[in-house]
């Protein structure tokens, strides 16, 4: 689609890290190798917006299964701000997820503008960051699960099915570890090293035990501080790494343009990333 000399297409792969870099320019602090696991999750799922073949604006518009989508790293670079190139990539994500329930983490200065385009809040999640001590929960995890029991507890936690993401997101350079207990999964948690430090999402676990038992031993992965959003439907785990030495920091809003999906919100403890969902 095009408007005079502006374009919109989707991005190459190369122009997908591009994006992802322009999210570390703005702070956003995405992980070392985040754009080849991202397009994993939908290889079309993510356009540019050109001018004269330069790329001024970019934005994700991710499929899941049949009824969900996400939208996330929605950034037009700043010396082109102001001349619509960014509505431009907008309307093209909305447009390629039309028909679907649309989700978003929103910032609060931009919430009522998403509200404004239809979107309400269903839940605020806090980025906690720091170096929880967490000593005497290590040790109980290990590293392998099938994927069939990862895929399906994934499925109960997040809106839709997601396996090719999820394949590549388990594996390295990112860390796995998984929660077992007499042969059946408990939880599952993934660390990856970031422009600082380090994220720890998804966070998926049965109980508040479970998560901290699998934060344990990817803490100890890390060779730094780690951050994580924790959604506030989550206040018990929030309190305990606030006890623990981790620092809140901000907030955003989970919003859904459409009926809200129906997830165990009571197994989410960390979520996997602000700008996939």
């Amino acid at each position: 689609m095009s408007d005079g000399s502006r374009h919109v297409r989707t991005l190459s792969g190369p122009e997908v890290a591009t994006l992802v870099g322009w999210a570390a320019a703005e702070g956003w602090n995405p992980g070392i190798g985040d754009a080849a696991a991202f397009r994993a999750a939908d290889p079309e799922g993510f356009l540019g917006a050109f001018v004269d073949d330069a790329f001024v604006a970019g934005i994700s518009a991710v499929r899941y299964g049949a009824s969900f989508g996400f939208i996330g790293l929605y950034i037009c670079r700043p010396e082109f701000r102001g001349r619509g190139h960014g509505r431009s990539v907008w309307d093209a994500g909305m447009a390629r997820l039309a028909g679907r329930t649309i989700g978003l983490d929103g910032v609060p200065e931009q919430q009522a503008n998403y509200a404004g385009k239809g979107f309400v809040k269903a839940y605020e999640t806090v980025r906690l960051s720091g170096r929880p001590d967490l000593g005497a929960a290590a040790g109980r995890t290990v590293g392998e699960a099938s994927f069939e029991k990862i895929a399906a507890l994934d499925r109960v936690c997040f809106p839709e099915e997601r396996r090719a993401f999820l394949a590549t997101w388990i594996k390295p350079p990112r860390v796995f570890r998984a929660l077992m207990e007499g042969g059946r999964l408990v939880g599952y948690g993934v660390l990856r090293r970031c422009v600082a430090d380090c994220k720890i999402g998804p966070l998926f676990a049965g109980s508040g035990d479970a998560a901290l038992a699998i934060l344990a031993d990817l803490v100890a992965e890390a060779d730094g501080p780690v951050q994580i959003d924790v959604p506030v439907t989550q206040p018990h785990f929030r309190d305990a790494l606030v006890a623990l030495g981790m620092t809140p920091g901000f907030t955003t809003a989970r919003m859904y343009r459409g009926p809200a999906p129906v997830v165990d919100a009571g197994k989410v403890f960390g979520i996997t990333t602000l700008e996939l969902g």
